[in-house]
């Protein structure tokens, strides 16, 4: 009975966790498509805003890296109870590190608004496809981890080549921009810097979604072909 209980408890604890894991994943959403949408339109006020949301997002993950330290030396937990704090805490991190990134797309806006964009080049559409597919991505990825769906979580870490992809154009379309027009330089650069956040966002969703793997099967995939065999010709 007392080892039953406390396995409840565990349980609960984890549960909540995970709960405010979910919504850590939902406000760095919001935060990385509110800077999106600064990049396009220019609304530095909203910028602001964003670059300001960064701070809630990092004291979640102390919050939630805390309450998984004393989950961990409360109920010490093991196989795969251990693998889910873990992995929990790993997407926790790279949680943050994404608000990091919409944090620098949201600078960039700012920036380059108030400097004024030079050229024919449009910085948004240069980066609109990679943008759209980064942020169904994320919320794949985070939709994947809520319901430990390791099919779908193999099927987002194929999609990260396109992003891939999508970046190494983006940096030929650039380099094209600069060479023929160098009034464009700046804002070329900006265009660059959004892409290449863009890009880890996308790098970030990818692991998260090996997470998933990790608890489910116990697996730790990184840097193995484990989707290329698992899905084969589908990809």
């Amino acid at each position: 009975m007392p080892g039953d209980h406390s396995s409840k408890q565990f349980d609960l604890d984890l549960e909540a966790i995970r709960s405010k894991v979910l919504s850590m994943g939902g406000l760095v959403e919001s935060q990385f498509a509110d800077a999106v949408q600064c990049f396009r339109s220019g609304d530095i006020p909203r910028a602001e805003q964003v670059i300001k949301a960064d701070e809630n997002v990092n004291r979640l993950e102390v919050t939630l890296d805390d309450a998984c330290s004393h989950l961990i030396v409360r109920r010490q937990p093991a196989a795969n109870d251990l693998r889910t704090v873990m992995a929990t805490l790993k997407v926790i991190t790279d949680l943050e590190r994404i608000g990091d990134e919409a944090t620098k797309i949201a600078r960039t806006a700012k920036s380059l608004h108030e400097r004024g964009p030079v050229g024919g080049l449009n910085h948004y559409e240069s980066v609109r496809v990679m943008a759209e597919n980064t942020a169904d991505l994320l919320h794949d990825a985070l939709d994947a981890f809520a319901r430990l769906d390791e099919g779908q979580a193999a099927r987002i870490i194929a999609r990260d080549a396109t992003i891939d992809n999508e970046f190494g154009a983006i940096i030929r379309t650039m380099i094209t921009f600069m060479m023929e027009d160098p009034r464009t330089i700046s804002t070329a650069l900006d265009t660059l810097w959004v892409a290449k956040a863009l890009e880890r966002i996308g790098d970030h969703a990818k692991n998260i979604a090996e997470y998933v793997i990790y608890v489910v099967e116990g697996k730790d995939i990184r840097h193995s072909d484990y989707v290329y065999t698992r899905l084969g010709s589908a990809i």
